[in-house]
This record gives structure tokens, sequence and C-alpha cells, in this order.
């Protein structure tokens, strides 16, 4: 049920998200039809589905991994949608990216919503419901995958693909598996590998930039105060990207190109209650226990 007052999607473009790149996806997912999420959702089924397989050469690890994949990003957007829902905010159902090539076989999902934010409040609990709601799928797929995993002795890391740890990633290793002498190390499982790219589209998320889930959070507890923010975390990021790992130099271009900064709400002024403030910081806990400074390593 959508709010006749809401501005169109050509008026919510300009008056919100006025750069090229909003003004191009308010267009291109202008679709009231579910046929495309339906194609889109079924071609990420089986992208997804070939990198499962592709592995270790098994049809339990295509199965494995793109089921894994798939419900979390599936929990993330739904979390989305259905605060929209509760708060009669227009939104699309998911658009399912594939994407069948390594490291996922997909680029996520995405929502677009129809509207700006009535107020900060209702911009919260929008923007917190997806990594929550993806989490909760993300953690428990983590810890059973890992369960699942096999330990190995490898005598050199030479020539090795790897994938960094998080803080959180990491403590789930250790209470899943307990710590590992030194020469060992762990052959994910496919549920277990679908959990860490979980934790990584959550954390990326997370990020507290622009229109991302976190820039949402942030602006929502700040209000405009965190427009002087956002360049400084965009800054820090490109920073990491400099020093750390190149890899998120598409990221990095993507948020310039996307835009950094965050549209105002309806009404700005209202606050968000403590409960909302101590959950916003939580949030942020976990961004940090979950983001990889360097996710691959060769």
């Amino acid at each position: 049920m959508s709010n006749p007052n809401q501005p169109s999607w050509e008026e919510y473009s300009q008056e919100t998200t006025a750069t090229p790149a909003n003004i191009w996806l308010a267009k291109a997912l202008r679709n009231d039809q579910p046929r495309l999420n339906v194609v889109l959702f079924v071609l990420t089924c089986l992208s997804t589905f070939f990198i499962g397989y592709s592995l270790d050469g098994r049809l339990s690890s295509g199965f494995w991994y793109s089921g894994g994949i798939i419900t979390i990003l599936f929990a993330h957007e739904m979390g989305h949608y259905l605060m929209c829902v509760r708060y009669r905010i227009r939104a699309t159902l998911p658009f399912f990216i594939p994407f069948p090539s390594l490291p996922f076989g997909t680029l996520g999902a995405v929502i677009r919503m129809d509207a700006r934010m009535p107020n900060r409040r209702v911009l919260f609990d929008i923007g917190v419901a997806g990594p929550l709601a993806g989490l909760a799928i993300t953690l428990p797929a983590i810890y059973f995958g890992l369960k699942m995993s096999t330990v190995l002795t490898v005598s050199g890391s030479e020539g090795m693909f790897t994938l960094g740890d998080s803080l959180l990633f990491k403590a789930l290793s250790n209470l899943a598996l307990g710590p590992l002498p030194e020469g060992q190390d762990t052959l994910l499982h496919p549920l277990a590998y679908a959990g860490w790219a979980g934790l990584f589209v959550t954390a990326l998320n997370l990020l507290p930039i622009g229109q991302l889930d976190g820039g949402h959070i942030l602006y929502a507890l700040l209000g405009d105060r965190g427009q002087k923010i956002y360049p400084v975390n965009m800054a820090m990021f490109a920073l990491l990207c400099i020093v750390q790992y190149n890899g998120w130099i598409l990221l990095v271009m993507m948020l310039l190109w996307f835009g950094y900064r965050h549209p105002p709400t309806q009404d700005d002024f209202e606050p968000l209650d403590l409960k909302r403030q101590i959950l916003a910081c939580l949030t942020f806990m976990v961004f940090v226990l979950s983001f990889t400074p360097a996710p691959f390593k060769i």
C-alpha cells in the first residue's frame, strides 16, 4: 500500500538523491511487475550454484553455498522491505544481481524505496533492519559451516589464495573449532564460505557513508550533523584502499559516483529515542567486528 502523498520516482531522484547514478537507478528499477525480480533471482541462484560447485566439483557444494548466500541476501533485503511495509513506504521487491564469477557469484541484492523518509526514526528502523536480519542468518551459517569444515596442515602459504579474518569470524572459528596450532589452516565448507561472504557483505553495507545502511544509521543518529562526518569517513576508506588493500578502489569509485552524503528526512528535528541510540552504537560495533581490511590474500 503506497502513500498518495509520496513523490514519483523522478521527483524522488531529483529531490533527494540527485546524482547521475541514483537517477539512473530510480528509472532502471521502476518495476511494478515481479517478473524481472524472479528472473534475476533464478539467474543468481544459478550463478552462485556454479561458484559453489567450482569449489570442489561436487553438486552438494553448489547447493550448500548457493542456499546459504541466497538465504542471507534474501533475509537482509526482506528486513528492509518488511520495515518499509510497516511504515507504508513504497519499495520494490529485492533485485538480485547475478555475477557468474569469483569470488561470490553475485553482486548482492538491492531494493529501491520510493519516498523520502518521514523522520529519522523511520530511517533508522528501515536502515538497521536489513543488516540485523542478514546477521541472524549469517552467524549460524558460519558456525555450523565451520563445524563441517576441514582442518589441514599447510607447509607454506606462498601462492595460496586465502581469506582474511574479521574479529567476529575469528571468534566464531575459535568457538567452533578451537584455536588452531601453528602450521594448520581451515578449508572452509561451502556453507562457511557463504557465511564469510555474508559477513563481508554486512560489513560493507554498514560502512557509515552515504546511502549505505551504515550511512542511514549515522544520519538517523546525528541528523544533519552527520553530513560533516561523511567526507571524513570517505577519506579514511580511500586511505585504507591506498595503504592496506588496493582491491577497495572499485568500491571507492562507486561510492563517489553514487554520492557519499545523505539526503535529509522530512522531519529532521525528532531525535532517536534511547533504545534506538543504543542499538545504533551496537550496530556500529558489529561493523568494527565484522569488517576485514584485507579480505583476499595471495
